[in-house]
């Protein structure tokens, strides 16, 4: 199966404040994995499919994300694919609410539960998709044993909660180790990434962006324009070489 490639491209405010915490995101499960990229762009009086925007996602700090939820469903004309990463120190308690707000995946925090297990089941149960993210100073290995029973895999590059942050680059080694031992697991990356480390990002083997550059971009269709080459140039490049991997194994065995 062909590596579908996505990009999520986000506006931040201030957790503290009252105001709606917007950001996008894009489904990397979508069903309609063959055609590649797909957008989301959180502009919420804009057209999303003018932009080529399909997905949002948005970042919960607080019990009221759920109610955000909702709002957008009423406002936006189209029927995004939400994604909620949960960035809650209890994220079992707000599963239920956030399926019934119309939300589609559930991103959770490894280091915010005791039991993954008992969650993955719980937001399966409620009709969700599961994403499953690990801070920067978490050890990628400890994510291994749900990579199975999860669709994406969220590797911060930042550390949660704080704005202003650089790309973490020494993230990259995670993205790689993910990418190798599980190469059809959806790789998401988040924080700090723009048209000068995407490509730090892609050839890790990410393939789902986040980032804010579009929403500070004089021309957000250009810098969406960029960001999906580039992740299309990776993941068709990891294709050519497992191919030829494959046609070289088949040979020696030939042989």
């Amino acid at each position: 199966m062909d590596e579908v490639v996505g990009i999520g491209l986000l506006v931040e405010q201030s957790p503290r404040t009252h105001g709606a915490q917007r950001y996008t995101y894009l489904n990397p499960n979508d069903e309609r994995r063959a055609s590649g990229c797909k957008i989301g762009l959180s502009i919420l009086n804009s057209d999303l499919a003018s932009l080529g925007a399909d997905y949002l996602h948005l970042d919960a700090f607080c019990s009221q994300h759920h109610l955000l939820v909702e709002s957008l469903q009423n406002q936006l004309a189209q029927d995004p694919f939400f994604d909620m990463h949960m960035m809650v120190s209890r994220p079992e308690q707000w599963v239920k609410p956030t399926a019934v707000a119309g939300a589609n995946q559930y991103t959770f925090h490894l280091e915010a539960t005791e039991n993954p297990a008992a969650l993955i089941k719980d937001i399966r149960e409620n009709g969700m998709k599961v994403g499953l993210a690990i801070k920067p100073g978490t050890t990628v290995e400890y994510l291994a044993p749900w990579a199975h029973q999860i669709d994406m895999a969220l590797v911060m590059t930042v550390e949660a909660g704080f704005g202003g942050q650089k790309f973490m680059e020494d993230m990259m080694p995670k993205v790689h180790w993910l990418r190798t031992q599980f190469p059809s697991l959806d790789i998401e990356v988040d924080g700090g990434v723009d048209p000068d480390t995407i490509h730090k990002c892609a050839e890790a083997g990410a393939n789902v962006i986040v980032s804010g550059s579009v929403i500070m971009s004089e021309d957000p269709r250009s810098v969406i324009n960029l960001l999906r080459n580039v992740c299309l140039e990776a993941a068709q490049k990891r294709s050519l070489d497992r191919w030829n991997h494959k046609e070289s194994s088949v040979s020696a065995y030939e042989i």
